[in-house]
C-alpha cells in the first residue's frame, strides 16, 4: 500500500549565493547549481538537457518554456509560477514545489522520485506515461489534470481537488483518495480502481461512473 511513507527532501545548503537563470546560456553545457534564483522572469525558453542541482527558486516566473529531458535534483520551488512549462522526459529527484502555480505544466514521460507538491495549482497539468515514485500531492488543486497511463509507486493525494481528473489506463491500486474532493473523474475500467481507497460517499460516485445503479 502507498498510504504511509516518507520522502527525501532536497539537500540544499543554507545561505546560498544569488545566481541568475540566464547564466545557463554562457556555459558549454546548460546547468545551474548551488544558488538562489529570486524574482526572475523567464518566458518562451527552450533548453534541452538542462541540469538544475541544489538550487532554490523563490518568487520566480518561468512561463511557456520547454526543458525537455531536464535533470532536476535537490531543488526547491517556492511561490513560483511555472504555468505551461514542459519538463517532458525529465528526471526529478528530491524536488519540492510549495505555493506554486503550475497551471498546464507538462510532465509527459518524466520520472519523479521524492517529489512533493504542497499548496500548488496543477489544473490542466499533464502526467502522461510518467513514473511516479514516492510523490506527495498535498492540499493542491488537480482539476482536469491528465494522469493517462501513469505508473504509481508510493503516491499520496492528501486533501486535493481532483475533480474531472483523468486516470485512464492508470491503476489506482493502493492509492488513497478518501480525503480528496471530486464529483466526477475519468476511468476506463473497474479493474483499474481495484484496491483504491475511497470514502463511503466517493464509493457511490465510483459505482455510478462504472455503470452500477445504487438503490437507496
Amino acid at each position: 500500500m502507498s498510504k504511509n511513507f516518507k520522502i527525501e527532501l532536497p539537500r540544499i545548503q543554507q545561505d546560498l549565493k544569488k545566481i541568475h537563470f540566464e547564466d545557463v546560456h554562457y556555459k558549454e553545457e546548460p546547468y545551474l547549481t548551488d544558488g538562489t534564483v529570486i524574482e526572475s522572469f523567464i518566458e518562451n525558453e527552450e533548453i534541452e538537457r538542462l541540469l538544475l542541482s541544489k538550487v532554490l527558486f523563490k518568487s520566480t516566473r518561468i512561463l511557456q518554456s520547454s526543458f525537455k529531458k531536464v535533470d532536476i535534483m535537490d531543488v526547491s520551488f517556492e511561490n513560483c509560477d511555472l504555468s505551461n512549462t514542459s519538463f517532458m522526459e525529465g528526471i526529478l529527484h528530491r524536488v519540492t514545489f510549495k505555493n506554486c502555480k503550475l497551471l498546464g505544466i507538462d510532465f509527459t514521460g518524466a520520472y519523479l522520485k521524492n517529489v512533493r507538491f504542497e499548496n500548488c495549482i496543477l489544473n490542466l497539468s499533464s502526467f502522461i506515461e510518467p513514473k511516479l515514485r514516492q510523490v506527495i500531492f498535498d492540499h493542491s488543486s488537480l482539476h482536469s489534470a491528465n494522469y493517462y497511463d501513469c505508473s504509481f509507486n508510493k503516491v499520496k493525494f492528501n486533501q486535493c481537488d481532483i475533480n474531472d481528473i483523468d486516470f485512464t489506463q492508470t491503476s489506482l491500486d493502493g492509492i488513497d483518495l478518501s480525503t480528496c474532493f471530486f464529483e466526477h473523474i475519468n476511468l476506463d475500467t473497474a479493474k483499474n480502481v481495484k484496491g483504491c481507497l475511497v470514502s463511503p460517499e466517493q464509493a457511490i460516485i465510483f459505482a455510478t461512473m462504472l455503470g452500477l445503479r445504487v438503490k437507496e
